[in-house]
């Protein structure tokens, strides 16, 4: 009997471990184990109506032992989450929103409106993923637009080396209204009930938008270069018959974008509150320093102005980025407080008549008005330098040809230096090259400045120094 048993024993244990081998072999290791245990929904119906829309539809899921945190509950058309739908967010292991809710987050993932197709469902916190649920459900259709791109909690980072290349295109679905419609795509930032127009269509349900479009209207938003930032958008359908114009809103979609820092513009100034005038053909450049444009130059109080993307009206203009300014002209996202909207265009000085430093940041898109160190226009203004000596005493007195513009005819030799003086001492009044030693045309009062310098060839130069334009130049004669 004992022989009996031994022999059985031999001949069943191989069949154990085969098995147990085949079972090891057939295990997917390459799926990683669901950290969260999500439940089956509470949904009562496959078919959804809008008579439930303010039903609840509820999920729950164990908590993570020892993680603590927010959880994201995503929907998706297909098993892999290829494009995931964020349904909702929250910190607690539960989650519940109405049919409505759930009826548009299908409608904005793709489903179609009275066809039964499966929905996948998963809960994501931090690099942690619940098992996935899935149910067959027939959506409703809604009246007003839907939003199918890009799809809620999407995230597109803009491409600094392609502007003009399509970020991403915005689509909704929308009825047939048998009358033509208008489309408004308004976007804010996240949390924000200050929308504002980023693009209008005419019977065509979607609006595409560049590297360069999106980037401009983030950073008009406050967005943060290299920082992704939680952006809303929203469609308006507008329609007008013989009874009236009616509106239908989209609900919010809201995704995020990572701006970049754009390629460096020019500001030209121009304005009846500047030495400039309203003259767009002789509007003032700014001075490039890095990220920053800036001239030292004359405000008037009361005085209006803003800045020119090139020396025409058209087509860029850059004012404050406030509610009364138009659209395409909003840049500048914070100013100093002696700035103010002025009509729907440009901006006014409110600060005392004189000379200030304009300095602008491109990566903020701040501007900031400062008194100069030097606040008043020179009576004289005298040129000092290796051209004559450098003996302030003897320094020679410029011919003053307009306000606060001065000229002079010298022989310019090669290797030449010198600066501007109020007096024929060295004190406080005097303008030379902005910042540094150089050529850059750019006028700087006492402690922000040093030489200009000029290779000449000997030959007799004008010599102009526009002290309230806050400009210099050496011309051949």
């Amino acid at each position: 009997m004992k022989n009996i048993f031994k022999i059985l024993m031999v001949m069943i244990l191989p069949l154990f471990l085969l098995n147990s081998c085949r079972d090891e072999t057939d295990k997917d290791w390459t799926t990683p184990e669901a950290g969260i245990k999500l439940y089956n929904s509470t949904l009562s119906s496959n078919v959804l109506y809008p008579s439930m829309a303010d039903n609840a539809f509820r999920l729950t899921w164990d908590p993570l032992a020892g993680v603590s945190g927010e959880y994201t509950v995503q929907i998706s058309k297909t098993a892999d989450f290829a494009t995931p739908v964020v349904l909702g967010t929250t910190t607690k292991t539960d989650y519940t929103t109405k049919i409505s809710t759930l009826n548009m987050a299908l409608l904005q993932a793709g489903f179609s409106p009275y066809s039964s197709n499966p929905v996948f469902i998963r809960v994501m916190s931090g690099t942690y993923m619940s098992n996935i649920i899935s149910v067959a459900v027939t959506p409703y259709p809604v009246d007003k637009p839907v939003i199918t791109a890009p799809t809620a909690g999407q995230s597109i980072v803009l491409n600094a080396t392609a502007p003009t290349a399509v970020a991403t295109t915005v689509k909704w679905s929308d009825y047939v209204y048998g009358t033509n419609v208008s489309y408004n795509v308004e976007i804010a930032p996240g949390g924000s009930t200050a929308f504002a127009s980023a693009g209008t269509t005419e019977n065509v349900k979607e609006l595409s938008w560049t590297n360069f479009q999106l980037n401009d209207a983030v950073l008009k938003l406050g967005g943060v270069v290299g920082v992704a930032k939680d952006i809303q958008i929203k469609v308006t359908a507008t329609t007008a018959s013989a009874g009236g114009t009616i509106n239908k809103t989209s609900d919010i979609v809201t995704f995020k974008v990572t701006p970049y820092q754009p390629a460096f513009v020019d500001f030209y100034l121009v304005g009846g509150g500047t030495a400039v005038g309203w003259n767009a053909t002789s509007s003032q450049i700014l001075y490039r320093n890095n990220d920053v444009a800036e001239i030292y130059t004359y405000l008037q109080n009361e005085g209006e102005f803003r800045f020119l993307g090139q020396q025409d009206w058209n087509p860029i203009n850059y004012s404050l980025n406030d509610a009364a300014i138009k659209d395409n002209f909003k840049f500048f996202n914070t100013w100093s407080t002696s700035l103010q909207p002025a009509g729907d265009e440009n901006i006014k000085f409110t600060g005392n008549s004189g000379m200030y430093k304009i300095t602008i940041d491109q990566n903020s898109r701040g501007i900031t008005v400062t008194p100069s160190a030097i606040p008043t226009l020179p009576t004289n203004v005298y040129l000092v330098g290796s051209l004559t000596g450098w003996n302030a005493s003897t320094a020679v007195e410029m011919n003053q040809v307009g306000d606060g513009v001065y000229e002079l005819e010298i022989a310019v030799p090669a290797n030449s230096e010198f600066k501007f003086i109020g007096q024929q001492a060295w004190g406080d009044l005097e303008w030379a090259n902005i910042h540094t030693d150089g050529n850059s045309g750019f006028l700087g009062p006492k402690g922000d400045n040093n030489n200009i310098k000029y290779n000449g060839t000997g030959g007799t130069y004008k010599i102009t120094a526009n002290i309230k334009l806050g400009t210099y130049s050496v011309s051949p004669l």
